[in-house]
């Protein structure tokens, strides 16, 4: 595809979706937050991703609003389909440097992966680049309750070991279950709360708020996160107050889902 800053070439690497029910986690705890970190207006059915290299090598994220071809292409790809994505010009909104990721593959034939100078956006921006691992703060945090979505069948093994019994009396933890609860009285920004299925009539819930991050899935366990935990997952005890399967059930009914 061709980028807006000088028509040239864009070897596209990869995609990922913006959209209020499904954006990465590391750009902000709901959809208004990561928008603006990338300065889009958070309307519509959100935007999709494009990351690639110019013919020099840098590095560039080319935001777009066609979100289904982006999502089409997404899942040829997950497949092992090939897909050649080339949104059309019209369809872009911005183009910034630098990738939010961090990416492992490169265009072959040009250049090494690097940033362009700041500023070659127009913005004059500091080149988009992927958090530190060296640091915990919201960013990791959200990242690791990423993780354990993904790896839940070994979380929940380790949960039901140990029954999250010392984590019952933390009041970060209790802090972050009473502003879970208020999600389901009063409407939190668009995709605090988010809702996937995860198979068996279950679903797969994400909530983040100020300083903590919970990952759970219905019928089933939660685990929360804390800005002021570095690395520590703090396992919610199934019993007493408030009831984990009823605050599950109340967050799913809130929560924004997929398409």
């Amino acid at each position: 595809m061709s980028d807006d800053e000088g028509g040239g070439s864009l070897y596209v690497l990869t995609a990922v979706l913006l959209s209020p029910a499904q954006f990465p986690s590391i750009l902000g705890d709901d959809f208004p937050e990561a928008c603006s970190l990338l300065g889009v207006e958070p309307g519509g059915e959100g935007y999709g991703l494009v990351l690639g290299q110019d013919e020099e090598g840098a590095r560039w994220t080319v935001v777009v609003d066609d979100v289904s071809l982006v999502a089409t292409a997404i899942a040829s790809w997950d497949c092992g389909m090939e897909y050649d994505l080339s949104p059309d010009e019209r369809s872009i909104v911005i183009s910034l440097a630098g990738w939010p990721l961090e990416l492992s593959v490169a265009a072959s034939g040009i250049p090494e992966p690097h940033d362009p100078e700041q500023g070659a956006d127009g913005t004059g921006r500091v080149p988009l680049a992927p958090p530190s691992a060296e640091a915990w703060g919201p960013v990791q945090r959200r990242m690791g309750a990423d993780q354990i979505a993904r790896e839940w069948a070994d979380w929940r093994e380790r949960e039901a070991t140990d029954g999250g019994a010392a984590a019952a009396a933390h009041p970060g933890l209790a802090r972050a279950l009473e502003q879970a609860q208020a999600y389901t009285r009063t409407s939190p920004p668009v995709g605090r709360v988010r809702s996937s299925f995860a198979g068996e009539g279950a679903r797969t819930l994400r909530a983040d708020g100020p300083g903590w991050s919970l990952v759970a899935r219905t019928g089933e366990a939660a685990f929360v996160l804390l800005d002021e935990e570095p690395g520590e997952v703090l396992a919610v005890p199934r019993e007493g107050e408030p009831d984990l399967p009823g605050l599950l059930e109340a967050l799913d009914r809130v929560a924004v889902r997929p398409a």
